[in-house]
């Protein structure tokens, strides 16, 4: 495995040098701007996908790397040191080098190896933590305990690896909405990652959660439910340094990003914001989130907007909520 990781890192060499030398014949003296990669992506016959990907790469700096297998910590520390090593070599421009881990292989792993992983290039490990209540996390047979995540998370902050946790509001369904919120949040509180990501749950056709919630096994929760799961969760979080992220399409509320302590009081006004709205306000913010209009609540101030969106909306008729409901599920679904 770590021969072929090595080929295909020197294959992007190549590639990168390729493009350089374009840029040169073109007269941009080596730099990969705009005008290199317009006419490389225009040429699609003369270049494949790998080529277009090192292009973009290069022209948004080249200085950060992520290994896309899901759990690449778990090769042996060394290969996996030598490789980070080559990764350096072959681009002596990347600074940050960041990978998937899961909490499991993650607590098998000694914090010498990880602040040799750190020392060698890795810069962060993301977690799918998706939540910390073990109930839960057998229901989904996720492979893993609230107390693996516990020591997993512990020993990559304790190495000095930069640590993203990410955790699935809506996961706990309508059983277990509370104590996914709450469990969730001590685990996070006995971890204290450097950041928490947001990725509010969407269940699609052809997983198991699916077959469930069609079993009557799992019943799923709204926009609403969901937001007030969140308020738990951020209520609960304390004694962390902590950076909140909602940075995903999937959550109504985009705004809630910031550090704890300091920014918890502002997180819980802004749900409670949103919740002192009218229905009709509420109502016409989902709309427009769904459609990928709004960003904040405060965008319901642009009164055309509004008024643009509240015709959808009219076009419901009165009560017909459960249409409604559909639809925006509909094109949730299409950011899957």
């Amino acid at each position: 495995m770590e021969l072929e990781i090595k080929e295909d890192i020197q294959k992007a060499r190549d590639t990168a040098d390729r493009i350089r030398e374009l840029s040169w014949k073109c007269g941009e003296e080596g730099r990969v701007s705009e005008l290199i990669v317009n006419m490389i992506y225009s040429q699609s016959e003369s270049y494949n996908d790998s080529f277009r990907s090192v292009a973009t790469w290069l022209y948004f700096g080249g200085q950060s790397i992520f290994f896309q297998d899901a759990n690449s910590i778990i090769m042996k520390t060394s290969d996996l040191i030598d490789v980070l090593s080559f990764i350096r070599e072959t681009f002596p421009s990347v600074d940050r080098i960041t990978s998937y881990c899961r909490s499991k292989t993650a607590a098998r792993k000694s914090v010498e190896d990880l602040k040799k992983l750190k020392e060698a290039g890795l810069s962060r490990i993301h977690i799918g933590m998706e939540s910390g209540y073990d109930p839960l996390l057998k229901f989904i047979k996720k492979g893993v305990t609230a107390a693996d995540h516990i020591e997993g998370g512990r020993r990559i902050v304790e190495a000095g690896i930069s640590l993203c946790e990410y955790v699935m509001p809506g996961l706990g369904g309508n059983r277990w909405s509370k104590e996914h919120a709450t469990e969730t949040a001590r685990v996070i509180n006995e971890i204290n990652p450097e950041f928490v990501r947001l990725r509010t749950l969407h269940v699609v056709k052809g997983t198991e959660l699916f077959d469930m919630m069609e079993q009557g096994k799992f019943q799923a929760i709204g926009d609403e439910d969901i937001l007030r799961e969140i308020r738990i969760f951020i209520e609960k979080l304390d004694g962390i340094e902590t950076t909140l992220v909602s940075d995903h399409i999937l959550n109504l509320l985009e705004e809630l990003e910031g550090q704890f302590p300091r920014d918890k009081e502002r997180l819980l006004a802004i749900i409670d914001g949103y919740f002192s709205l009218s229905d009709e306000e509420r109502l016409i913010f989902r709309i427009g989130r769904r459609r990928g209009i709004y960003r904040s609540i405060n965008d319901l101030s642009d009164r055309a907007v509004y008024m643009r969106l509240r015709s959808i909306l009219d076009n419901y008729g009165i009560g017909d909520t459960k249409q409604l409901e559909r639809d925006l599920y509909g094109i949730m679904h299409h950011y899957i």
